[in-house]
């Protein structure tokens, strides 16, 4: 058996050779931050970018045991930027262990191809930050009683989970841009993936600066389950196109979380926000319940669902315009065209004559001897 011919390297720095070796780049680099708290002197710069930041400790009683809150501030960009080396890494594992070795076995086409590896690391992500965020939710109040999102507002202390889960949030989703290079995306696909991947960026991001981590909390969980359903019925459709029914499921509840997503965000700022006892602007407090802040983040949010259920329609008309195309020219194939009584005994004169059918021969007249 002869030797496999090595492929060429590319040359150093150039664009093949930062893509094939950008996880192992990112690895060492989050690498050297965790090597950076053995040291004394860079301890307490590697910590900013590993642990959570700005802990604030309440003792509420002498014998009860102190509690741990903690709020927001700069230091986070630190960690935020830690773990999206993190997310890198992660994705490079299930592209290569993963989703490689599923595409070799299916032999999928190019566009397939894309879209397969998209919805696996989606499919990931979301199944993860499903179970995380209904983890937190279960320990939670406010998933019983709606009024806690807006009562004693602004919430600017947290707990340990709430905080380290906007923060993997905000670290995966900007991630995900630099990957848009790394990964090849096609040139028509970066649009579409940029749009969602942005509006992930804003809506997270500001409800953790606005101080509205419980609303978004409660928003993200139900709409992270329906993102998963979808990604993995696409998944099983890559592997075998009579698979469908979870379209119908997702289409479903697609429907319902845009509902939920409109109830409750109205309800929040228009009645509960609105009537709080404690309005005003104030960044010290973190307190950003004023008109201007309540209706551009209603805005936001319905503009957001109107756009969503927008691509939800077409996508919905256009499936239904090919199962329609499909089914037409199975109908002209099976539909056989019977000649009528009428026409079969016109096919069998021809010029007033009678035609002959195949095989035989008109009768021959007997001459009489005269």
């Amino acid at each position: 058996m002869g030797l496999r011919k090595k492929n060429k390297s590319p040359p150093v720095l150039s664009h093949e050779f930062v893509i094939q070796n950008h996880a192992d780049a990112v690895s060492c680099l989050a690498m050297g931050l965790l090597l950076g708290l053995m040291f004394e002197v860079t301890a307490k710069y590697a910590i900013m970018f590993i642990t959570v930041q700005y802990n604030v400790t309440y003792n509420t009683d002498d014998r009860s045991e102190p509690v741990h809150f903690y709020e927001y501030g700069p230091k986070d960009m630190a960690t935020i930027f830690f773990y999206m080396l993190i997310a890198i890494i992660l994705h490079a594992v299930i592209q290569e262990y993963i989703l490689d070795k599923i595409n070799r076995r299916l032999h999928l086409s190019k566009t397939k191809h894309s879209k397969f590896n998209e919805s696996g690391q989606l499919a990931f992500f979301y199944l993860f930050s499903f179970v995380w965020g209904a983890s937190i939710l279960s320990a939670e109040e406010f998933t019983t009683n709606p009024t806690l999102l807006w009562k004693d507002y602004p919430h600017s202390h947290m707990f340990f989970q709430v905080k380290f889960f906007y923060i993997c949030q905000i670290a995966y989703w900007l991630h995900a841009l630099p990957e848009l290079y790394f990964q090849k995306i096609r040139k028509e696909d970066i649009p579409r993936q940029l749009y969602y991947i942005c509006l992930y960026i804003v809506h997270i991001s500001g409800a953790y600066v606005l101080n509205l981590q419980r609303l978004g909390l409660i928003l993200l969980v139900p709409h992270y389950l329906v993102e998963l359903i979808f990604h993995a019925s696409r998944l099983f459709y890559f592997s075998d196109e009579n698979k469908q029914k979870g379209f119908t499921l997702w289409a479903l509840l697609f429907v319902m979380a845009r509902l939920l997503t409109l109830t409750l965000s109205v309800l929040t700022f228009g009645f509960g926000l609105a009537r709080a006892e404690n309005p005003g602007f104030s960044i010290s407090e973190g307190n950003f319940n004023i008109l201007t802040v309540r209706i551009s983040c209603l805005a936001a949010i319905c503009l957001t669902q109107a756009w969503m259920m927008w691509k939800f329609i077409n996508f919905q008309l256009k499936k239904w315009r090919e199962h329609i195309q499909n089914q037409v020219p199975k109908k002209n194939v099976n539909i056989k065209m019977k000649p009528t009584r009428k026409e079969s005994c016109r096919a069998n004169f021809v010029n007033g004559a009678v035609k002959p059918e195949e095989g035989t021969s008109p009768r021959k007249r007997k001459s009489k001897n005269l």
